[in-house]
């Protein structure tokens, strides 16, 4: 077994510990894995990855005691005795070097915690979240049905092309009339039996609605709002296959019933700094 095929089920193992039976690492479970003994692993690991082992974990700790402390009314006394610091003042300590905030700030509306996601050995990259929310939204443009088949990620870069091409790109830029401006993807219209759904190119408009577009209302709602930094479609793309594996799956407040957004800024799309965004729609029980 090569070492990435390792590695990969180690940091699976990692995940699974973490996050399910939330129980230790077991460094017998590490080293029968790995196949040598657990320094010989630490330094391998170092080596391939430019972060050490340890400081993985703990990383990874901070990222879910993050998502808890959203989704959830643990008491940080609780959430540093799971995540195995010794002390509420030594997990408070670490909470706010890493994401810049307290564990009491954390459950303040808008404010972004950091995510260090679960790692893949091809893809490095980082994301920071907000809950944000909103009132009611104006959107209006245009829809079509996508197939959600393996294809999808080569079919939405293709609609965005087209509507660009017809002029509905260019009309929706003069539409805008958001404080933050900027194109919303709007993923919704579910059809499992079909297996597509409904995706529109929309901006946030007060105007009159332009011959050949469509008018969405999306009542007042509660966000999970990621931060996409990359060239698009790339980073958008990434982005969901993270959320998808990772936070969409382990990390559950329940899903409202509203579209999913992305959203793209105003600027150069191929710039590494271009930021995007998706919009997860959630219910924050009380």
């Amino acid at each position: 077994m090569q070492w990435n095929e390792k590695l990969q089920i180690i940091i699976d193992y990692v995940e699974e510990h973490l996050q399910r039976k939330e129980e230790g690492i077991d460094r017998d479970e590490i080293e029968r894995i790995a196949g040598c003994s657990y320094g010989f692993f630490q330094k391998v690991f170092s080596y391939m990855n430019d972060i050490s082992f340890s400081e993985y974990v703990r990383l990874r700790k901070l990222t879910l005691a993050g998502y808890d402390l959203k989704s959830s009314d643990i008491k940080v006394v609780d959430l540093s005795y799971k995540y195995g610091y010794d002390s509420p003042t030594s997990f408070t300590k670490a909470f706010q070097q890493f994401h810049g905030v307290s564990p009491s700030e954390a459950r303040k509306n808008g404010i972004k915690l950091k995510v260090y996601p679960k790692m893949r050995i091809s893809v490095k990259q980082k994301y920071s979240w907000k809950i944000e929310h909103t009132k009611s939204l104006r959107l209006i443009g245009k829809s079509i049905k996508v197939s959600c088949d393996e294809n999808v990620n080569k079919k939405i870069p293709e609609i965005w092309s087209n509507s660009q091409k017809d002029g509905t790109f260019h009309k929706l830029v003069l539409s805008d009339t958001a404080d933050n401006r900027g194109m919303f993807g709007v993923m919704g219209g579910y059809d499992k039996e079909k297996n597509e759904m409904e995706y529109s190119i929309m901006v946030i408009s007060d105007r009159e609605l332009p011959e050949g577009f469509r008018e969405l209302i999306v009542p007042e709602a509660s966000w999970a709002v990621f931060d996409l930094r990359g060239a698009s479609p790339k980073s958008i793309q990434e982005g969901w296959k993270y959320l998808n594996e990772e936070w969409i799956l382990d990390y559950p407040f329940k899903h409202a019933d509203c579209p999913e957004f992305e959203w793209y800024s105003h600027g150069n799309v191929f710039d590494e700094d271009y930021l995007s965004q998706i919009w997860i729609p959630i219910i924050e029980e009380e």
